[in-house]
């Protein structure tokens, strides 16, 4: 039984996560197998299964474009299509001010948050022109996409090309039937926000607002994010849709209320 009430095509969605060997893409695969999608997840090292899941899971580099090329056909050819494409993959080092970067670690920094995003991006979407129906893109953004934070220079600025790739693709791509999102999950306890709490503040000036957050507890859960996901971007009763000549959703997931 669809639970999404089906988009003109039989059966449960199939969705890809990259990225999810851990952090907020291993919470979305737990969550989305227990709502019963197939899944496609990716990671450096291959991501595990979550009880009970029809998943195709490999080892996959995103900077490389036929590996991701290849990862999609692998999905499609066990599942027969793919409804929804997260790319979620991304680092946040290095860490620090820009002038003291390492020009290596900028150039991996950007071949995994902008290049593996636009690779993700270009083979969906040749997928979904492929094929019947709509099919959608969620590009995971971040507040410093928009906020300059001193430190994260490489981090901002991959997250601001992540938010206009996704307006562009959704252009692009409007009449293929792709419905592009850039979803900034807000800040969620994961092994990268212990690794921003870690940073020394002459690295990171900001750190302290991190620290706040830990202290009041203040967090997203990966449940929360990807329940929001599929509520306003694959749900076809419930999803949000770009406006005319906007190209793509953007938004932040919403505080989860409080059950105090």
């Amino acid at each position: 039984m669809d639970p999404f009430g089906g988009d003109g095509h039989a059966g449960t969605p199939v969705a890809v996560v990259t990225g999810a060997g851990r952090g907020i893409g291993a919470g979305l695969a737990l969550h989305f197998a227990g709502r019963g999608l197939r899944l496609g997840l990716c990671a450096r090292k291959v991501p595990e299964v979550p009880p009970g899941a029809a998943v195709v899971v490999d080892s996959v580099d995103v900077a490389d474009a036929a590996g991701v090329e290849r990862f999609l056909e692998s999905v499609v050819d066990r599942f027969g299509r793919i409804d929804l494409w997260v790319n979620n993959a991304g680092v946040l080092d290095p860490v620090g001010p820009l002038a003291d970067a390492d020009p290596g670690a900028l150039e991996r920094h950007v071949a995994t948050n902008v290049v593996g995003v636009l690779h993700g991006s270009a083979a969906f979407a040749r997928h979904v022109r492929s094929r019947p129906g709509t099919g959608s893109l969620v590009n995971m953004s971040s507040g410093a996409a928009n906020s300059p934070y001193r430190g994260w220079a490489a981090y901002c600025a991959s997250k601001a090309a992540v938010e206009m790739l996704t307006q562009v693709v959704g252009l692009e791509e409007v009449d293929a039937g792709l419905l592009a999102y850039a979803v900034a999950p807000g800040v969620v306890d994961t092994d990268m926000q212990a690794l921003i709490r870690a940073t020394p503040e002459d690295r990171f000036p900001d750190v302290a607002r991190f620290h706040r957050i830990h202290e009041e507890g203040a967090f997203a859960t990966t449940g929360w994010v990807a329940a929001c996901i599929l509520e306003r971007c694959l749900d076809p009763v419930t999803r949000w849709l770009p406006e005319p000549g906007h190209g793509a959703v953007h938004f932040r997931v919403p505080d989860p209320p409080d059950e105090g």
